[in-house]
């Protein structure tokens, strides 16, 4: 288990830093170019691609809290300030996205046109092929560590790749439509939105508590009927994600006949190869077979 933990943080560490230095200089890249150009489309892509920087300092971020220790002010860790921070990168998304949009749309109501040229084609094409390299490298460290945030960064990436496709579409008809970048600011800037949407959604879900899913169910199920050799009636399961700490309660139902003691140990060893298992801390309750439960 500690083998994998240590797998993960290198991986979070590694991804995080090389793609908050590829984003950062291939942002830098696409605003010089948006602004030698007068695209907003490319500046607006710009903004899409320092995003997927913010969301690889996260990654780092997060590998970094997850090495605290839970303290007498903070038990569980400090794993949820990774969602803190989601929250704050997903208003100022917001934001960037609304100024996009309304730029747009003055430039349309205005009709004002956009010369391309090669400049905006090579970069744009530069940001396709880095930014899908990006994806593949972060969905390879995810594979071999089992990251979530790694993997979730790779998505970021690769949204980034289709943003900029976008705009090499549009720049191949600039030349025939004068509205053309005016339309790709709008665009790109309804991408922004709805990847404030999924952050701001995912985060405050997580904040809010969410079931365990049903492969967990299922897995701590299993975990019984390996654990005791009577039928373990598992239900009213709840489990409280800490980000770097999962705690998860549950109800067991046992034969009413047993004693307190025998109970006792079957309760602490499904709890201790839970933990070896899943790595999650529980807390069992205990009910005799027969008993009426709001929860069943």
């Amino acid at each position: 288990m500690k083998r994998n933990q240590l797998s993960a943080s290198r991986a979070g560490y590694q991804e995080g830093i090389v793609s908050a230095v590829a984003n950062t200089a291939l942002a830098a890249l696409k605003f010089w170019a948006g602004t030698a150009c007068g695209s907003v489309a490319i500046v607006a892509d710009a903004w899409h691609t320092l995003s997927d920087t913010f969301s690889s300092v996260i990654v780092i971020i997060s590998v970094r809290l997850s090495a605290m220790r839970p303290d007498a002010q903070h038990p569980f860790g400090y794993g949820r300030w990774e969602q803190i921070a989601a929250l704050f990168i997903g208003c100022l998304l917001g934001v960037v996205a609304y100024d996009f949009a309304t730029e747009s749309i003055e430039r349309l109501t205005t009709r004002t046109t956009t010369n391309f040229g090669t400049l905006a084609i090579v970069v744009t094409i530069v940001s396709i092929v880095s930014k899908e390299a990006l994806a593949q490298y972060a969905f390879y460290l995810a594979r071999r560590s089992g990251n979530d945030a790694v993997k979730a960064d790779g998505w970021h990436h690769r949204s980034d790749a289709l943003s900029s496709v976008v705009v090499l579409v549009g720049i191949a008809f600039a030349s025939k439509v004068w509205w053309i970048d005016a339309a790709l600011g709008l665009v790109v800037a309804a991408m922004l939105f709805y990847a404030t949407y999924q952050i701001i959604r995912q985060t405050v879900d997580k904040l809010l508590g969410e079931n365990p899913s049903p492969e967990l169910i299922e897995e701590v199920r299993q975990i019984a009927a390996e654990t005791c050799h009577d039928e373990l009636q598992v239900h009213h399961l709840h489990l409280h994600n800490y980000v770097t700490h999962k705690e998860l309660t549950l109800h067991i139902k046992m034969d009413g006949t047993k004693s307190l003691e025998e109970c006792h140990a079957v309760a602490t060893l499904l709890e201790e190869n839970i933990k070896a298992k899943l790595g999650v801390e529980t807390t069992i309750h205990l009910e005799p077979l027969g008993q009426e439960h709001d929860s069943d």
